[in-house]
Parts: C-alpha cells; structure tokens; sequence
C-alpha cells in the first residue's frame, strides 16, 4: 500500500501562491500515476491534476489549467502542485492521490488517498 502525506498548505490571499508537496512511501511505482483532488465545505471531491508515472504526461482540470502545475520527483518520491493566481473558489482540502500502475488518471478513480492538507484563500 503507498502511504501518501501532504504538506505546505496554507492561508494565502486571493491572487498569491501556494505549493503543495505529497511524500509517498510503501509500494510505490515509476508506472503509477499520481496526482490531486479537492474538496471545499458542502461540495463533492474534485479532480485537480495528475501526472503520469514518468512525468511525461499531465493532465489538469478545466478550472486549474494555466495557473497550476504539477510535477514530481522520482528519486525523491514526491509530487507537487505549484499553485498560482489564487481565488477563493480554490479554497478546499486538497489530497494527494496515487493511481494502480499503468492507470490512466482520466479513466479510473485513484487507489490511495493522503489525509488532505488545507488551503485557505481570502478574498
């Protein structure tokens, strides 16, 4: 099992950033995807972003796209969300998610979950 840990969440005002690191550990895969989701008070959990296992491909919602970017390191075992140009609608818990190896983020839901780490945006 990938026991996945998040951290660098934070209160931040509208227009600023933020970046989110996910330290995995356990049985982790250079052909598991991993990525992000969220979810604010009252709504369902969203997908963020993902990235592929070799980080060649990304993949981001509508909502993100142009503003944050996902990325890993390997060798490090760890993923990041370097968000930008924050609003209040990116208010949410975020959680770091990883994927079955060779899953494809837009076709199945992930495997693992993190506890959530929060990210506040004033307004």
């Amino acid at each position: 099992q990938v026991r996945l840990v998040e951290s660098g969440g934070g209160l931040v005002q509208a227009g600023g950033s933020l970046r989110l690191s996910c330290a995995a550990s356990g049985r982790t895969s250079s052909n598991s995807a991993t990525g992000w989701f969220r979810q604010a008070p009252g709504k369902e959990r969203e997908f963020v972003a993902a990235i592929s296992g070799s980080g060649g491909s990304t993949y981001y919602a509508d909502s993100v796209k142009g503003r944050f970017t996902i990325s890993r390191d390997n060798a490090k075992n760890t993923v990041y969300l370097q968000m930008n140009s924050l609003t209040p609608e990116d208010t949410a818990v975020y959680y770091c998610v990883a994927y079955r190896p060779f899953e494809v983020p837009t076709t199945t839901l992930p495997r693992s979950w993190g506890q959530g780490t929060q990210v506040t945006v004033s307004s």
